[in-house]
């Protein structure tokens, strides 16, 4: 039997999750773009604060702070499935993701901002771009209207709960 994810405590959390077999679907810019505006509309719901993302040809890095009422777990269930659900009606119905997704709960402001540092480099390591400010689909792109990290009070009962 396969063992159950528990569920993570609040807090701001880096996570990954990659497309079905790696498959490069998103160089596709229709797909890129579907994955945005269901990303921003989860944001402007209010589920979650977002500080950084990244979309790579066939993987996704997200730094966001779940809102109180919403687990890691339902935040990332809702991108993906938001997303898959909207690839369905409007483009196809392919598998998109791999199962599950791997995080990092951030400790501290250095935890936050390296992470963020590791998001904006993942084009450039990847060599899609020769600067992140060039990567279209990556919050270093000048215009993505991001959410600041809870202040230091905050993260402190984030670590400390």
């Amino acid at each position: 039997m396969k063992p159950t994810r528990l569920i993570s405590p609040q807090g701001t959390y880096f996570v990954t999750f990659s497309t079905f077999q790696r498959r490069r679907f998103f160089v596709v810019e229709a797909y890129a773009r579907l994955f945005l505006k269901t990303l921003y509309g989860y944001r402007r719901q209010g589920r979650y604060a977002l500080h950084a993302f990244v979309l790579m040809p066939d993987h996704v890095h997200l730094l966001f702070t779940p809102a109180l009422d919403t687990t890691l777990e339902r935040a990332v269930q809702l991108v993906k499935g938001g997303y898959s659900h909207a690839v369905g009606i409007e483009i196809s119905s392919r598998e998109i993701w791999q199962k599950g997704f791997t995080d990092h709960r951030i400790r501290d402001a250095q935890d936050f901002d390296g992470h963020r540092t590791y998001i904006h480099r993942n084009p450039v390591m990847g060599k899609l771009v020769g600067n992140a400010a060039e990567c279209r689909y990556c919050s270093a792109f000048l215009g993505f209207k991001l959410d600041a990290w809870p202040s230091a009070a905050e993260a402190e009962l984030c670590v400390g709960a």
